[in-house]
């Protein structure tokens, strides 16, 4: 680790769950963050803070005014650019140290393996059925684990699904809702 790497990290070092060892494995982490919004935005701050060396984001979307009482990895002068682009900006300018990868676009059947390949952990925080299920059964045929987060209103869960050792997110749901009835 470099002298400022040294003193950036050193509260974790202090940590016995952590220390040097533990900070240098997350130096060397490669974690998926799939969305940029309500849930991945206090993922990606404290990824980027903690020191994930390797952190891809993928998200399709453009920041909007109205998502910044909630989504605090974007600004006021971030509105009308790419989620992606603006989440980069953010977590490079709490830890330049961080890899960052945007991927500004949608995953789909047709790249959701090419992107998962290059990632240890997934972490889902996307706002719709489609593409939890996709990256369930993605992570699922991959073995990768996933930490998943939903929230409604005042109401919220996180998960942790590690394939083949537990149940995964469509065992727990096998069928998703139809389209309409819970609100994203």
């Amino acid at each position: 680790m470099t002298h400022e790497q040294l003193d950036r990290y050193s509260r974790h070092f202090m940590l016995t769950e952590v220390g040097e060892q533990g900070q240098a494995k997350l130096l060397d982490a490669k974690v998926l963050m799939v969305g940029a919004g309500g849930l991945g935005s206090p993922a990606g701050v404290y990824l980027g803070a903690a020191g994930v060396g390797h952190l891809g984001i993928i998200d399709s979307d453009v920041v909007e005014l109205s998502n910044l009482q909630r989504q605090i990895l974007h600004r006021t002068e971030s509105v009308g650019t790419p989620k992606v682009q603006s989440a980069t900006t953010t977590i490079k300018s709490l830890n330049p140290d961080i890899n960052i990868i945007p991927y500004n676009l949608r995953l789909t059947a047709d790249n959701v393996e090419e992107i998962f390949s290059e990632y240890d952990l997934i972490v889902d925080g996307c706002d719709n059925f489609a593409t939890r299920y996709l990256v369930n059964d993605a992570a699922v045929l991959m073995n990768k684990p996933i930490v998943h987060g939903s929230i409604f209103q005042f109401e919220g869960q996180v998960s942790l699904f590690k394939p083949h050792e537990g149940p995964c997110y469509r065992c727990m749901y096998p069928i998703p809702p139809p389209p309409g009835l819970v609100p994203s």
